[in-house]
């Protein structure tokens, strides 16, 4: 087998993956979205419910999001005017007809509105969702600032995006940083759920303080970070990388501090945050996926990731 054989982008893994912020999308909305390699069409009742149906409308194949209107609890086709519910997908009225074929329906993908994000459950096998979108007190709490949202895209599989924050080595020669700081890794849900916490000496407006990097990590793609040790201080941010397709990623970030830091050093942590993103762009957007890389023996932290991931893709049939 040759290199070149080994450098195709893995399928798209299973999990929860955000497909807006939930300010996005207000009540009798409509949105075109892509995710996962497909065209779907995200809308939210006038109940409320966010929901997301595949986009194309199985009578004469109109998209749904093109002139489509929320009507109660169901989209309508701007086509020939057929209603589709948002939970199940199944059609509901087709205005000149009473009869209702068995086969007009559409795909409904589970969704749910969280942590100000709205996700969508994927799963290659079309199975349901096995866990749930954790609520994150940070990011609602009324001594925690509003989150700000950031948003990009990059030309890179989610896995190599979300494998940074496993990989410690990059922050000194892409980042900067002056050294590598020691990580230490648990589990929690059976091996699900991963966490990562680094010790790192941060110069703060409150001195030389020793701080802990926590990262947590739901699934390929859903993580946060938070710097803790500092009394009464909290930074945060909660991020989830989507694919688009096997080879694009769209990424949502919501970062935020304590209300009593955030016009000092919690701007200043946000900031450092963001700045290093195009660092990141310039290596993700020229790499390729390497599926079985040559490690050395001091490259622990990317072989355990590497094999965790594995749990989040389907076996190939």
């Amino acid at each position: 087998m040759s290199f070149s054989d080994e450098c195709f982008a893995p399928e798209i893994p299973n999990g929860w993956f955000a497909v807006a912020f939930s300010r996005e999308l207000r009540p009798g909305m409509v949105k075109r979205i892509r995710a996962f390699g497909e065209d779907l069409v995200l809308f939210r009742t006038h109940s409320g419910a966010p929901r997301v149906l595949s986009a194309y409308c199985p009578h004469l194949g109109a998209h749904l999001a093109e002139g489509g209107r929320v009507l109660g609890e169901s989209i309508r086709c701007p086509f020939h005017g057929w209603q589709y519910d948002g939970e199940s997908g199944r059609c509901v009225e087709i205005p000149y007809c009473d009869q209702i074929p068995p086969r007009a329906r559409t795909r409904a993908w589970e969704t749910v509105d969280r942590n100000h994000m709205i996700f969508v459950w994927h799963h290659a096998e079309q199975k349901p969702p096995s866990w749930e979108v954790p609520e994150m007190p940070q990011l609602h709490e009324a001594d925690w600032t509003e989150p700000r949202e950031w948003e990009f895209e990059m030309d890179v599989h989610v896995q190599d995006m979300a494998e940074n924050n496993l990989d410690p080595v990059h922050f000194e020669f892409v980042h900067k940083m002056l050294d590598t700081p020691p990580t230490e890794i648990t589990y929690e849900d059976d091996g699900r759920v991963l966490h990562a916490s680094s010790d790192v000496d941060r110069e703060t407006p409150y001195g030389a303080v020793q701080t802990k990097l926590l990262r947590t990590t739901w699934g390929i793609g859903l993580a946060s970070v938070e710097s803790a040790g500092i009394p009464g201080v909290g930074l945060y941010m909660y991020s989830c990388a989507t694919p688009t397709d096997r080879n694009h990623t769209v990424s949502r970030w919501l970062t935020n501090s304590t209300r009593n830091v955030q016009e000092g050093y919690g701007e200043e942590w946000i900031e450092s945050i963001k700045s290093g993103i195009p660092d990141d762009r310039r290596i993700w957007e020229n790499k390729i996926h390497v599926a079985n890389p040559v490690f050395c023996k001091a490259d622990t932290l990317l072989a355990e990731f590497r094999r965790w991931t594995k749990q989040f893709y389907s076996p190939k049939a």
